[in-house]
């Protein structure tokens, strides 16, 4: 196993040693580091914006671990801040290869390789890593973007957007399914973000309030994949879209939840909170 050095990667997952991570002689457990690598791959995941269980449904298979190997170099103490990068080093016919190492600065402290195969879930029998899967691996550790926005309307758009509204507002947030969808569908504009294997993981609409006024509301964002970018995409789609068609401002209903997220994107809160659906929001607006 080649020894990385901390530009070899281009994922990094942060995490703080804690207190119940460290054995008598005042070191982080050996046994430890496997479950640090195996966060970071989780995380991992969500970089290419694979929420990782309905992926591998899709894909029609899972992972596996077939070999995990370790090589420690130096140790981590209480309360170090530890950047852990990953890689896809190689892929086989069934199997995929990750390197990783652990860092404290610049400093290599532990590394590792992990051997996993694709197999099916019912058998655990190896299969062929599906194109699919090898292109998107491929295509983020090349740089590439991984996810689409479209615009569109409910006609193009209407499967994925109701895939996820549905997810987050009605299941996750309790919404009565009588409040979710109204007659603003049919005429609004939408904006779905896919990842590379096509599945919606956000989307959002914007409506027109009055000449020179659009509304942007049904903003979701698929639970695994929240502070990955996804829903900045959509909203910015949505921004473009109503500047082009001559818009001079957005306004829009934040849940109180998401205040923070809309301030950081421009957007600033006018008159007083209110309930909606049963959650505190409050109205915001950016000028375009």
């Amino acid at each position: 196993m080649t020894e990385p050095v901390k530009s070899d990667f281009r994922f990094f997952h942060r995490l703080r040693v804690r207190w119940a991570e460290v054995d008598m002689q005042k070191i982080v457990f050996n046994a430890h580091y496997l479950m640090y690598f195996d966060t970071a791959i989780a995380d991992y995941w969500r970089a290419m914006a694979l929420p990782y269980e309905e992926a591998m449904l899709a894909l029609e298979g899972d992972l596996y671990v077939r070999k995990a190997t370790i090589e420690f170099s130096a140790s981590a103490r209480i309360d170090d801040l530890l950047d852990i990068g990953m890689r896809c080093e190689r892929i086989g016919n069934s199997s995929i290869v990750f390197q990783g190492g652990l860092f404290r600065g610049r400093q290599l402290l532990v590394s590792c390789e992990l051997v996993y195969v694709f197999a099916d879930p019912a058998t655990q029998t190896s299969r062929p890593v599906p194109a699919l899967l090898r292109e998107t691996l491929q295509a983020y550790e090349a740089g590439e973007p991984m996810r689409q926005v479209e615009i569109g309307h409910w006609e193009q758009l209407g499967d994925g957007a109701s895939q996820v509204r549905r997810e987050v507002f009605i299941d996750e947030q309790r919404i009565p399914k009588e409040l979710e969808w109204d007659e603003h569908d049919n005429d609004a504009l939408h904006a779905v973000a896919r990842n590379r294997l096509g599945q919606p993981i956000a989307t959002g609409r914007l409506v027109a309030e009055a000449p020179g006024l659009g509304r942007i509301g049904r903003m979701a964002v698929h639970r695994n994949l929240r502070s990955g970018g996804h829903g900045a995409a959509v909203l910015r789609a949505l921004e473009a879209a109503a500047k082009a068609r001559g818009d001079r401002e957005i306004s829009l209903h934040a849940q109180r939840s998401a205040e923070d997220f809309y301030l950081r994107l421009g957007y600033v809160a006018h008159g007083e909170p209110f309930e909606e659906a049963g959650i505190d929001h409050i109205e915001m607006r950016r000028a375009l």
